[in-house]
């Protein structure tokens, strides 16, 4: 038997890997915990305007006029709901959850964990910055912040603050992730963490366009009456553009974290096993390419962007809907293998003997029930000449409460269900009120949204409107509106009963029964997955490509023809 003695470049080429420690996985923990902490309190103030809203629009109570001088404005209230809800609340909790779930996969620390705790930081400073002016009314231009409406410079800073701390998370992981690879040159990335780097990733191209219109349209314009300087004028079209190259992959930014639970988590909680790791990852490699290039399907009405550009990103969206078809397909066969495990028989009666009883499970499963109606409606938004019957009315909020406010929400619920109570050593406070929980907010949505496409579809109510003082509000509307109210109702319950559980689960010392740790699910082929689905160059630079090739053109005829006329006002 010789014996091989390694040389200085295979040591170099080959590192030791490195362990993962008690120590390491409490600053982990304490992380995600903070972030989720964070996520929760945001989310409990947005869902409170979201109640005031719905009321308002039904004709059942307005409570804004007692608000004042708190709140001033209706507009102010939905600014508040949707930056808190859409933004802050994901944001926080993506960032807490795949911190927590990414170090378990790799089982490898974080390389650079300061960087992790400085990202922390700055988001709060960024929510905290962007929170003042949206308290004081300086800031009500509602979540897609369209100019010319001009909020306060210090809103558009706390918003820049929040997108690079949450880079930064991101480059926490892809510095991790390369240190790991060094140390296993030939091994296949876990799967949690890989896709969970795909994601963030994404969520990098995405947010370009946003920084883009922040940092050389709105905050200049914003900052020139505080430093004196007269303003540059903003371009509408522009900027409609560059918040679109990223408003719709933010779906993705919500949705991929669900999927990664959903894929890799959500059927060892059944019993289950990944009906196909190779057809996750491919998954998560086409959202890399799609997501970024669709944004001018949101622009379908809007002139100065020829037809030729809105059928490509028509095109594109369209193609989203294909990594969703599998997903599907692969989860739901992921699910069966659990199920029949648990004693299922027969086509669809197996369906009974999924792990009901769990909470966490619960949640997810009608999660994914809620998005299939969530992608038939993207499906019909992105069409487009469809597009046009339900543009800017109520069938919009109705849609995006069955992505945002359902496939993810209600997933992060779900995962809050395990996460919250392995983070504080807890037991859950009480597993049949968080089974309540996740059955009531399914039937609050299921209602709600219905009542809201309905709206849209059949009478073109407008959405962005105080639609209770509105002149023009009709009886006919009065069926839907009482079914929003019915679906809003079920909501607030599960909302109160959500934040009820975290609170007691958090401050009530009960030991757990066994350890808590990160489900995983293994796949149903012990094969390795091939190793072009491994690989990053190929779809990384695909989807830059496709990134320069479908918004390059465009953007530069719209900054070569730019007007920058338009000067910045306050509606409110």
């Amino acid at each position: 038997m010789s014996v091989h003695a390694l040389s200085g470049a295979e040591l170099k080429a080959h590192p030791t890997p490195v362990p993962l420690t008690a120590q390491d996985l409490k600053i982990v923990d304490r992380l995600a915990g903070l972030n989720v902490l964070i996520g929760v309190l945001a989310l409990s103030i947005g869902a409170l305007f979201g109640v005031f809203q719905g009321l308002e629009h039904a004709r059942v109570f307005n409570i804004y006029p007692w608000l004042q001088p708190a709140i001033k404005t209706y507009y102010q209230g939905l600014t508040l709901h949707g930056a808190l809800n859409a933004l802050v609340w994901t944001t926080f909790f993506i960032c807490g959850f795949f911190t927590f779930a990414f170090v378990r996969s790799l089982n490898r620390p974080l390389k650079y964990p300061w960087m992790s705790v400085v990202a922390f930081i700055l988001m709060v400073v960024g929510l905290l910055t962007a929170a003042v002016p949206m308290l004081t009314n300086n800031a009500s231009v509602l979540y897609t912040f369209y100019p010319p409406m001009l909020a306060d410079w210090a809103f558009y800073v706390g918003l820049v603050l929040l997108v690079i701390g949450s880079w930064m998370v991101g480059y926490s992981m892809y510095f991790t992730y390369y240190a790991w690879r060094k140390e296993n040159p030939d091994a296949r990335a876990p799967f949690i963490a890989l896709t969970s780097t795909i994601t963030m990733a994404m969520w990098q191209l995405a947010t370009l366009g946003v920084a883009a219109e922040i940092l050389f349209q709105l905050l200049p314009n914003a900052l020139a009456p505080v430093l004196g300087y007269p303003a540059p004028g903003l371009d509408v079209l522009l900027n409609r553009t560059l918040f679109w190259w990223f408003g719709h992959p933010l779906v993705y930014f919500w949705l991929l974290p669900a999927y990664v639970s959903w894929y890799a988590m959500l059927p060892a909680q059944t019993n289950g096993k990944m009906f196909s790791e190779p057809l996750g990852r491919l998954v998560f490699w086409l959202f890399l390419l799609f997501s970024t290039p669709v944004g001018f399907h949101h622009q379908y009405a809007d002139p100065g962007i020829p037809e030729i550009w809105k059928y490509i990103h028509m095109i594109f969206t369209m193609g989203v809907g294909f990594p969703s078809l599998i997903t599907a397909f692969t989860v739901v066969a992921s699910l069966e293998i659990g199920a029949r495990v648990r004693g299922g028989k027969g086509y669809l009666r197996w369906i009974g003997r999924l792990n009901w009883g769990d909470p966490s499970y619960a949640a997810q499963n009608l999660a994914m029930i809620l998005f299939i109606f969530g992608g038939i409606g993207g499906l019909i938004n992105a069409s487009y000449n469809v597009n046009m019957a339900v543009h800017n009315t109520m069938w919009v909020p109705g849609h995006f409460h069955l992505t945002v406010g359902s496939a993810t929400t209600l997933s992060f619920f779900g995962i809050s269900y395990w996460l919250v109570p392995k983070l504080t050593g807890h037991k859950l406070f009480t597993k049949w009120l968080a089974l309540a929980q996740a059955w009531t907010w399914f039937f609050g949505m299921v209602f709600f949204s219905n009542a809201y496409h309905t709206l849209g579809l059949l009478f073109s109510v407008p959405r962005r409107t105080m639609l209770g003082e509105a002149p023009y509000y009709s009886s006919q509307w009065n069926p839907q509106m009482m079914e929003s109210v019915l679906g809003l109702t079920l909501l607030s319950i599960s909302a109160t009963l959500f934040f009820a559980i975290m609170l007691f689960t958090w401050i009530l010392p009960r030991k757990l029964d066994k350890p808590i740790e990160m489900p995983v699910a293994q796949p149903l082929d012990p094969k390795p997955a091939p190793k072009w689905l491994d690989t990053w160059w190929p779809w990384l630079n695909g989807a830059i490509a496709l990134v320069i090739l479908s918004y390059g053109p465009m953007l530069f005829q719209l900054v070569r023809d730019a007007e920058f006329w338009s000067k910045g006002i306050r509606v409110w």
